[in-house]
C-alpha cells in the first residue's frame, strides 16, 4: 500500500495528466483582497534591509569559523562550528528561496550573488531548484505536479529523519550533481526544465564537482577535515533547522485544494528563527503573495489576518499538530489537518472527486 501512495507523487505518473484534466494544474488560488495601493507598497523591493542580514550572517559565519578554528583540536571548537554549520546548512535555505524569488534585493545582481552562493551551500543546482519552486508554487501540495512535497502520504518517516542529517538529500544532490555534470536531467526534472535551460544546469554542475574534489583532495593532501568541515559537511552536520523549519510549512495539511490557507501554516518565532528562516515562517502570507519581500511579510500578515486561519503560536504548537497528523496518516493516508477560518472569511475551494477518482475545485465550500 504504501509504494502505491508514494508513487502516486511521481511527476512522471498518472496523477500529472489527472492533476490538469482536473483543473488542479495552473489552477486558480484564493487570494486575500488587499487595497491596490497598500499592495504596491507592500511590493516595493529594497536593497538596505537584505545587504544588512546577508552582512549579519555572512559576517557570523567569517567568526564562528574563525573561532573554531582558533579551538581546532578541542571540545571547545564544536558549539563554534555548530553555530557555522547552522548558518551554512540550514539559513542557507531561506536565503536560497528569497533570492531565487528575486525579492529578497531591489538590485537584482545582489539576488543573484546570493541565491548562487546559497544553492551551494544547500545543494541545489540553482537552475532546476528555480524551476522546481516556480512548480511548488504553482501547484502547491497539487499530488503529481508539486515536486517539493515534504511530508508525503504515507510519510517516508525514515527519510524525514535522515534528512535531519543530510542523509538522503546530500547523497541525492551528489548523484544528481554527476548526472547533470555528463549532461543529463532526471526524469522529473526533465518535466519542468525547459531544454533552453539545461546547458546551464550542466556547467554549474561540473564547476560544482571541481570545487568538491578540490576540497577532498586538499583535505586528502594535508589530512585534515578542516577542509570538509567548512565546505559541504556542515550540508550534513548543520541541516537540521532547515528540515524542522520546512516541515511546519505544509506536513500534514490538504492536498488537492486551492486555497493556502487549507495547506500552509503560519506560525509565531523568536527573532532568531525569524532571522534564520528569513520570516518564511509567514508562510500562508508568502504563498497567497510571492512578490511580497521577505522582510515585508509581518506587515502583510496584520493586512491579511483577518482572512486566516489562527496563527500558531509556536513551533511547539505547530509540531504539536503536524507529529500526529504525520503518523495517523501512515495507517489513514486520507486524514488531513483541517484549518478553521474566522467567521466572515472570503470563501475557499476544495477538491471533490470525480467518476474516474480525479479531484476538481469546488468554489464556495466549507469544511
Amino acid at each position: 500500500m504504501h509504494r502505491k501512495r508514494l508513487a502516486r507523487y511521481d511527476l512522471t505518473g498518472p496523477e500529472n495528466q489527472a492533476a490538469v484534466d482536473a483543473g488542479l494544474a495552473g489552477g486558480e488560488w484564493h487570494r486575500t483582497p488587499v487595497p491596490r495601493k497598500r499592495m504596491k507598497e507592500l511590493m516595493r523591493r529594497s536593497d538596505a534591509p537584505a545587504i544588512r542580514d546577508t552582512a549579519v550572517w555572512l559576517g557570523l559565519m567569517v567568526v564562528f569559523a574563525g573561532i573554531g578554528l582558533a579551538l581546532w583540536g578541542t571540545w571547545w571548537a564544536v558549539p563554534f562550528f555548530l553555530a557555522y554549520g547552522v548558518l551554512y546548512g540550514s539559513a542557507s535555505d531561506s536565503r536560497w528561496h528569497e533570492a531565487g524569488h528575486g525579492t529578497a534585493f531591489k538590485s537584482q545582481w545582489l539576488d543573484q550573488a546570493v541565491y548562487q552562493i546559497a544553492c551551494f551551500m544547500i545543494m541545489r543546482d540553482p537552475t532546476t531548484s528555480r524551476w522546481s519552486h516556480t512548480r511548488h508554487h504553482t501547484d502547491t501540495l497539487v499530488v503529481g505536479r508539486d515536486p517539493e512535497i515534504q511530508a508525503m502520504r504515507p510519510a517516508r518517516l525514515a527519510r524525514i529523519l535522515g534528512n535531519l542529517f543530510g542523509l538522503y538529500d546530500v547523497p541525492v544532490a551528489l548523484k544528481e550533481m554527476v548526472l547533470h555534470a555528463a549532461g543529463r536531467l532526471t526524469a522529473e526534472e526533465a518535466d519542468y526544465v525547459p531544454g533552453s535551460e539545461r546547458p546551464k544546469v550542466y556547467r554549474t554542475a561540473r564547476i560544482w564537482l571541481v570545487i568538491y574534489l578540490v576540497t577532498i583532495g586538499t583535505a586528502v593532501v594535508f589530512s585534515t577535515w578542516i577542509p570538509l568541515v567548512l565546505i559541504g559537511g556542515p550540508r550534513v552536520y548543520g541541516t537540521f533547522m532547515h528540515i524542522l523549519y520546512g516541515l511546519t510549512q505544509h506536513a500534514g495539511m490538504g492536498e488537492n485544494v486551492l486555497d493556502h490557507r487549507l495547506n500552509t501554516r503560519t506560525v509565531r518565532m523568536c527573532a532568531v528563527n525569524r532571522f534564520l528562516y528569513w520570516n518564511m515562517n509567514y508562510h500562508v502570507e508568502h504563498h497567497m503573495f510571492p512578490m511580497v519581500p521577505y522582510h515585508r511579510l509581518p506587515e502583510l500578515h496584520e493586512e491579511i489576518r483577518h482572512d486566516l486561519a489562527p496563527v500558531y503560536p509556536s513551533m511547539w504548537a505547530a509540531y504539536r499538530e503536524l507529529v500526529p497528523a504525520v503518523l495517523r496518516q501512515l495507517e489513514d493516508p486520507e486524514y488531513h489537518v483541517r484549518r478553521t477560518l474566522p467567521e466572515g472569511a472570503t470563501p475557499f475551494h476544495v477538491p471533490t472527486p470525480l467518476a474516474d477518482g480525479s479531484a476538481r475545485p469546488l468554489a464556495a465550500a466549507s469544511i
